[in-house]
Formats: structure tokens, C-alpha cells, sequence
């Protein structure tokens, strides 16, 4: 019993022992320090390996700074229009259409028939066509916002964070860039400072401050996920003009349209513009477009009324494996391959050639299409850049004095002939031969405009406008004045012509709204 009773003895002495190592040596695993190590397993089954992890205590993030500095210099944009040919009847759900048929036979439903209280009913009503938001620019009254909220727009009503409102007036409108400048008579107007964009990094944590279906001054936050991002990259969509998108996973809905993106510092660095969604609301994906994008395109709707835009007259595309492989690429991997150079354009002059590789603008990185154009977009007419780019495998560097689509330094005014959104150049005999014409206009460089809108696509050859033939760019322009000079309020352009393939086109292209 006593040799039983001191191995029990010993048994509890060395269970007690055991118990205060353990206990000391988990308070030393689970204690906060600087560093703490790990293994893992390695190739030789036998042996360990440790890897040193930096580690310290996790920060909360406190967002209520940032929110509580630009909550007030966002404001929600309500636009208005009268309905076309449509009296709203007893305030929604029938009405009368100006149909010369129905007129004609029966009178036209304004025409004075029945009482004065019915013709008042049948009278068309204004009628709220969308809901959006905007960034106060300045303390007197310049707000930022999408071209796509006050598009077709009468009426701009313009509610400030503290319920004031105030009509707005519209400055300039660019939709390449999806971007507005309005303007409201205010004074001491709350601002939010403007940031830079390119000094952005993935990861970082920024914040969506706008009306999100009407919700007014809601803020939700989230990290960027990608810098200069195309959409139509990835959904394989039609163009939407400038793309290079500052992508993020805070929740942006409809009605977040043209609000603010800012930093944690309380700094604008974008303008929320879209989501990729298939239902319409957010799904995890929302784009903003870049201060770097916003403050020149601002800046050239405030001086100028539209945007001073500089091109390099090149077709481009982005370097793939493919076409590296194909062309016996192999000094780079990255960059944006030049498919052609157009004549009278600021890369032609500068000496870049089909087959080069542009990798950089003034120093800044260009991987890939989206990067170049973001690049671009801060340019105007007549500022000279430095264009780097790979040529047999070896690294160039050219100076470029940048120009305008139609080929020259000169300031656009609204109504010019680059609002159209394309460029012209001549065509080259060999074509001419082939498609049996005497000569002609091609329509390149194609963007938003009013030539896209009214059914255009690039690469078509216009023979004729209002059955004057033409044959170089100067023809176009010449014609394009004389109408937009002309009395009346009809200004149109009849097109004809043919694409390459040899498919004719007649298109009648609408200036009144240039």
C-alpha cells in the first residue's frame, strides 16, 4: 500500500508538473507578440521547415471620418421631361399620341372639343425620368455627374444633403466618357477635396457615398479590386467609349449613378458610374471612372463646353500570347499592339509603324488597352507626351505632339465636326478599284457620337453626303460647316456609301442636337 500510494503519489506530482509546462507554454503560442512560427510541410518528408509570419494585433477600421467629411457634398439629381407626344391623362395610365391619321378624321385631341377642364387634363405633364447623383466641385455651384443621369433631360432638379434644392443648368456633356458638368446658384457650398486616382492601390479601402434608389446620402464601403478595367473586355459588349474603370466591391445600385468614391482620408479618387450585374442591382461588381479621367474631361466641358480631345490616330489592340507568338514578340509581355496608323495622325508623324508595341505614356505603364487610353484622356491638342514602345524586340522612346481626330492642334467648339465621333481619312486607290468608286471617305477611330448613334460603323466608306461627292476628310468638314451654318432648324447629313465587304449603307445623321 505505501509503494501503491507513492507511485500515486508521483503519478499526480508529474500530472501536475505537466499541466503548469502545458499551461505556460499555450500562454506563450496564444500571447500577442511581434512574430510568432509555423511549419510546413516541405518536399523531404523528413525534414520541417518554419516560416517567420509578421503578425500584430488587427486594427478596426473607422470609416466615420471619411463619411461624416463627404456625406455633404454629394447631392441627389432628379431630371424631368415632358413626354413626347404624350398628354398624361388623369395622371398616369392612358393618353392621347399625336397621330396625324387619328387627327385628320376625328380632330386633334387639343383642338378646343369638349370643356376647358378636359383639354387641361389632356395638356402633356412634365414627368421624372431617373434619379442620380452628383459631387459638388466647387463651393459656387460646379457638380459632377453621368452623362447617362441627365440625358434627355428638360428639367434638372438638384437636392443638397440639407433639403435645400435648387434647379440646375447644364454645363458641357461628354458621352465617351459617361461624365456631366452642372451647375447650381449656391455659394459656400461643401466640397470634397480631389485625389489621385494613379496613387490608388488594390486592397486599398475606399467608399461609395450617393442615393442608391432614392435612399438619400448612403454610404457603403469596400476595397478596390482592380485598376483600369474595361467592361466590355469582359462582358464582350459594344464599347462605352473611355474605359478604364476603377473596380470595387462596395455596394453601388441604381440611383449611386454619378456619386462619389473616395478614400479613407475623405479624398474623391472616382466617379460611380455602372455595375455588372444580370439583374440590375449590385452583384459584387461596381466601376467608377478615375479622377484622372475626371478632372481634365471638367475642366474642358467648364472652359470650353466640350472636350478638347487628343488622340494618336492608331488602331490598337492588346498584346496576347497570340499575337506575341504570331509576330516573334518576345521582350515583352504586356502592352498594346499597333494594328495600323492612320495618315495625318500624331503617331505617324512621331514615327510609330504597324507592329510596334506601346508599353508606357510619359513614364506611366500601359499594359494594356484600358491603361493607354486613361493615359490619353488627360491630354488635349497641341501637349506633347513621350511614347515608349517595343520595335524588333528593342525598347524606343519617341517624343509625340498629340492632335485632335480630325488631325490638327485646333480648339473644339460644341457643333464642330469631331462631335460626330469619328475620324476620316481618304481611301487608298487600290480599295477604290476594288469597290468600283471613284473615290471616298472612310470613317474610322469610331466612338460614341452622333454617328454611332445614328447606325454607323467604322469602316464605311461614304461616297456622297446631301449628293455632294467627296473625297478627303476636307469635303466632309466643308459640308459639315456649311449646314451647321445654315437657317433652320433641319440639319442633316445624308450618308451613302459601302463597306469594305461591299455592303451599301444610305444613313441620315441628325446635327440639330450637336
Amino acid at each position: 500500500m505505501k509503494l501503491t500510494g507513492k507511485i500515486l503519489l508521483l503519478a499526480a506530482g508529474t500530472a501536475v508538473v505537466s499541466s503548469v509546462v502545458t499551461a505556460v507554454a499555450m500562454q506563450q503560442v496564444l500571447a500577442p507578440s511581434d512574430e510568432y512560427t509555423f511549419s510546413s510541410p516541405s518536399a523531404d518528408p523528413g525534414a520541417g521547415r518554419f516560416y517567420t509570419v509578421g503578425h500584430s494585433p488587427a486594427s478596426s477600421t473607422d470609416f466615420s471620418r471619411a463619411a461624416e467629411s463627404t456625406i455633404n457634398g454629394v447631392v441627389s439629381i432628379k431630371s424631368y421631361a415632358t413626354p413626347r407626344g404624350y398628354s398624361n391623362s388623369r395622371g398616369g395610365g392612358g393618353g392621347f399620341f399625336n397621330d396625324p391619321f387619328f387627327e385628320y378624321f376625328f380632330g386633334s385631341p387639343q383642338s378646343g372639343r369638349g370643356n376647358r377642364q378636359q383639354d387641361d387634363r389632356r395638356q402633356p405633364r412634365e414627368q421624372q425620368l431617373g434619379l442620380g447623383s452628383g459631387v459638388i466641385l466647387t463651393a459656387d455651384g460646379y457638380i459632377v455627374t453621368n452623362n447617362h443621369v441627365i440625358d434627355e433631360a428638360e428639367r434638372l432638379e438638384v437636392t443638397l444633403n440639407d433639403n435645400r434644392t435648387f434647379d440646375a443648368t447644364v454645363i458641357g456633356t461628354d458621352p465617351m466618357t459617361d461624365l456631366a458638368l452642372i451647375k447650381i446658384d449656391a455659394s459656400d457650398l461643401p466640397v470634397i477635396p480631389m485625389g489621385d486616382s494613379e496613387g490608388l492601390k488594390v486592397g486599398e479601402w475606399v467608399l461609395a457615398v450617393g442615393n442608391p434608389f432614392g435612399f438619400t446620402s448612403t454610404v457603403t464601403t469596400g476595397i478596390v479590386s482592380a485598376k483600369a478595367r474595361s467592361i466590355t473586355g469582359v462582358t464582350h459588349s459594344r464599347p462605352m467609349g473611355i474605359e478604364s474603370y476603377i473596380q470595387t466591391d462596395a455596394a453601388v445600385n441604381p440611383g449611386n449613378s454619378g456619386g462619389a468614391l473616395v478614400t479613407l482620408d475623405g479624398e474623391l479618387i472616382g466617379i460611380n458610374t455602372a455595375i455588372y450585374s444580370q439583374t440590375g442591382n449590385y452583384a459584387g461588381y461596381s466601376f467608377a471612372i478615375p479622377t484622372s479621367i475626371v478632372k481634365k474631361i471638367v475642366s474642358d466641358l467648364r472652359q470650353f463646353g466640350t472636350v478638347q480631345r487628343a488622340v494618336l490616330g492608331i488602331a490598337i489592340s492588346d498584346l496576347t500570347n497570340e499575337i506575341a507568338k504570331e509576330k516573334g514578340i518576345t521582350a515583352v509581355t504586356k502592352g498594346v499592339y499597333v494594328n495600323s496608323v492612320n495618315d495625318r495622325s500624331s503617331a505617324r508623324e512621331a514615327g510609330i509603324e504597324e507592329g510596334d508595341v506601346i508599353t508606357a505614356v510619359n513614364g506611366v505603364t500601359t499594359g494594356n488597352y484600358a491603361q493607354l487610353q486613361e493615359q490619353l484622356a488627360k491630354y488635349r491638342p497641341g501637349d506633347k507626351i513621350k511614347v515608349t514602345f517595343v520595335r524588333d524586340n528593342s525598347t524606343k522612346t519617341v517624343d509625340v505632339k498629340l492632335l485632335n481626330n480630325q488631325g490638327t492642334t485646333s480648339l473644339t467648339k460644341p457643333g464642330d465636326i469631331t462631335d460626330l465621333g469619328c475620324a476620316f481619312k481618304k481611301v487608298d486607290e487600290k480599295t477604290l478599284r476594288q469597290l468600283g468608286l471613284s473615290g471616298g471617305v472612310q470613317v474610322v477611330d469610331l466612338g460614341d457620337g452622333t454617328f454611332r448613334d445614328s447606325g454607323v460603323r467604322n469602316g464605311f466608306i461614304i461616297y456622297s453626303v446631301n449628293d455632294q461627292r467627296v473625297a478627303s476628310p476636307e469635303d466632309i468638314e466643308k459640308i459639315h460647316k456649311a449646314i451647321m451654318k445654315g437657317n433652320g432648324d433641319e440639319k442633316i447629313m445624308i450618308l451613302r456609301g459601302v463597306y469594305p465587304t461591299g455592303k451599301r449603307g444610305i444613313y441620315a445623321v441628325d446635327l440639330a442636337g450637336e
